[in-house]
């Protein structure tokens, strides 16, 4: 890289850019990443490419929040096509996706547990549709248009997918929450089969399962686990974000030389 020159700004697609979580990765990252910020109605509090912002006392000063480049994206993932709308419109944008950030969930209790059975069953597909069936998508288009044949690329740019789970997907809870947990369970063994079969083109995939934010776990804690993940060279885990050492499951080291960039 010549003197001087800044290195390239990796890509995400983050899904949920509108909600807690995806609100303060893109506030937090939107200065490193190129970021498509998929959202549904909120919309993340951060400037996007459509803004551009002067400093009135000095308006040929360059402003540091120009360099910010957020793609956003309304879209209902669940609905037939809207994913690979997403993955279209981010490769057509940017090129590339360097680091895809399942956030989006979605999570209803059922105060009277599964013994309320009409109220259990109407809740399952939506749970496993988002919160399972979304990233299994997103995951396996992003291969199919531009991983599989790309391993090279993808090792050198140490491109990899972060699932946003739950602790619940370990632990049991009272209150109803029987399908979120089954399906943050799910998106767990999800992540782990990811890491196996995307290992063949270098692509790697984690998971992080936090404690509830931000009431138990702050945010900005979450989110630096989020960045820590596409930094390092880890692949195959489910980790602990704040919540008790034992819910925390270790990953593999990426083959010898698959290093981030």
């Amino acid at each position: 890289m010549p003197s001087g020159e800044l290195p390239e700004r990796r890509v995400c697609l983050l899904t949920g850019a509108g909600g807690t979580l995806g609100d303060a990765f893109c506030r937090a990252a939107y200065t490193e990443y190129d970021i498509v910020a998929v959202c549904r109605n909120r919309i993340p509090a951060a400037p996007s490419q459509h803004e551009w912002f002067v400093d009135p006392f000095a308006p040929e000063t360059p402003v540091p929040e120009n360099d910010s480049r957020i793609f956003m994206i309304r879209a209902e993932l669940a609905e037939r096509g809207e994913v690979e709308r997403v993955v279209d419109l981010a490769l057509a944008r940017f090129g590339r996706v360097d680091l895809l950030v399942n956030n989006a969930a979605y999570s209803r209790w059922q105060p009277r547990g599964i013994v309320d059975g009409d109220a259990t069953l109407d809740e399952f597909e939506p749970h496993f549709a988002i919160n399972v069936g979304v990233p299994l998508r997103l995951s396996a288009r992003l291969a199919q248009r531009a991983w599989v044949h790309a391993g090279a690329e993808n090792r050198r740019r140490n491109r990899n997918i972060v699932n946003v789970s739950s602790i619940a997907g370990s632990e049991v809870y009272p209150g109803g929450q029987a399908l979120y947990a089954s399906s943050k369970a799910a998106l767990n063994q999800l992540t782990r089969h990811l890491a196996a079969e995307f290992d063949e083109f270098g692509v790697r995939a984690n998971a992080i399962a936090p404690d509830s934010f931000p009431s138990a776990v702050p945010t900005e804690q979450v989110v630096r686990s989020i960045i820590e993940l596409d930094r390092g060279v880890m692949t195959g885990g489910v980790f602990g974000v704040g919540g008790e050492p034992g819910n925390s499951a270790g990953g593999r080291h990426s083959r010898a030389g698959d290093q981030p960039s």
